[in-house]
Parts: C-alpha cells; sequence; structure tokens
C-alpha cells in the first residue's frame, strides 16, 4: 500500500462507499493522532497496544481514536486469537479526494454550532474558571478545547506547567489533562506535551 495521502487511488465499485459520511472523513484527517494511526495501519494490520507502543500512547488514547474512526468507516476491526485486529476499510482506502469533497453537503448550521458552543462556554465558565466539567461529551469537548487555547503552538511544557495552566480553569487537572491528550489537542511524548498542529 502507499501512505495514508495517497488518498487519489480510483473507485473500484466497493460496496458501502456511497454509504460513508465524508464530512466526518475529512474532520477525522485534520486531527495529527489519527493521521499517525492510519499512517501505521497503512503498513500493517495491526492490534492496539501496538499502536500505542509505536505512538507513545495509553492504549485507552488509541482506543478513543479508533473508535471515532471505525465509526464512520475508515478503519474495521476483526478478532485474530487474543487480539482485536484494526485494518484500514477498502472503501476508505478507494474514495479519491476529489470524492470527498465532492459528496460532502455544504454546511448549513455554522452559525448555529458557533452560537451553540458559545452559549455552552457562557453556561460552564464564570469569571473565568470552569464551573465543572460537562458530563455530556459534545460539551465537555467545547470547554476543553476552549481551556486548550491557553496552550501555544510549537512550545513544549513538562506536566506541572500543563496542570498549572489547566489548574487556572479548574482543579481537576488530571481529568483534563487527560481529555485533552484523548483528543489529540495535545501530544504526550517523553514527559512532554505541545500542542498537537
Amino acid at each position: 500500500m502507499g501512505t495514508v495521502a495517497n488518498t487519489t487511488r480510483r473507485l473500484s465499485g466497493i460496496a458501502g462507499v456511497n454509504d460513508m459520511n465524508h464530512t466526518k472523513i475529512l474532520q477525522l484527517l485534520g486531527n495529527e493522532t489519527r493521521v499517525r494511526i492510519l499512517q501505521l495501519l497503512d503498513q500493517e494490520d495491526t492490534y492496539v497496544e501496538k499502536l500505542a507502543c509505536e505512538l507513545n500512547l495509553t492504549p485507552a488514547t488509541v482506543c478513543y481514536h479508533l473508535k471515532k474512526m471505525e465509526n464512520v468507516g475508515v478503519v474495521r476491526c476483526n478478532r485474530s486469537q487474543f487480539y482485536m485486529i484494526y485494518s484500514l476499510d477498502p472503501a476508505f482506502l478507494n474514495l479519491t479526494v476529489g470524492q470527498l469533497l465532492a459528496e460532502c453537503p455544504i454546511p448549513q448550521k455554522v452559525e448555529e454550532e458557533d452560537k451553540y458552543q458559545k452559549q455552552v462556554i457562557a453556561n460552564f465558565f464564570r469569571y473565568g474558571r470552569l464551573t465543572h466539567i460537562p458530563s455530556q461529551r459534545k460539551k465537555r469537548e467545547i470547554v476543553v478545547r476552549e481551556i486548550a487555547k491557553d496552550f501555544k503552538p510549537q512550545t513544549q511544557y513538562t506536566e506541572e506547567q500543563v496542570n498549572d495552566i489547566i489548574h487556572k480553569y479548574h482543579s481537576d487537572h488530571c481529568t483534563i489533562r487527560r481529555e485533552m491528550v484523548m483528543m489529540g489537542l495535545l501530544v504526550r511524548k517523553n514527559n512532554l506535551y505541545w500542542v498537537a498542529l
């Protein structure tokens, strides 16, 4: 196989291609951690623990990203003895960039989504601090992304520095730091953190 960037192979009539959510696929490809996972899967079918080792991530973080990719049909998994083996879905491999763009619906609710995000931030932040961590996933991602804006690109942080920044917003820096890594907002390697590009 080629690299993930080589998605310009022509569609070969594989069933299920038309059912894929092209908008969500493009969103997935905008996350560095998921692209790195796809690059490894493009080399070989593999399992969570091996991916986690090669990417220096926790298995839980890898599972989080794989689940999102599996939900939109980018990857699939099959049980092999003691492991769940993940591989790239042939339908995804045979999509061209042109097909992804052409078949994506034109966004019509951008203003509504922006308004919703602002409302969530207004509801959960008081005087610049997070009142509590939302239990609903969508709201939690919004507030975590808001806090992540305080981290500067191309800057490395120790875990203590990450905790100090998060603590300005909420006392539970462990949970929020873990969410940032799981969401691909922060990259963690050799006990250092930096903003995912």
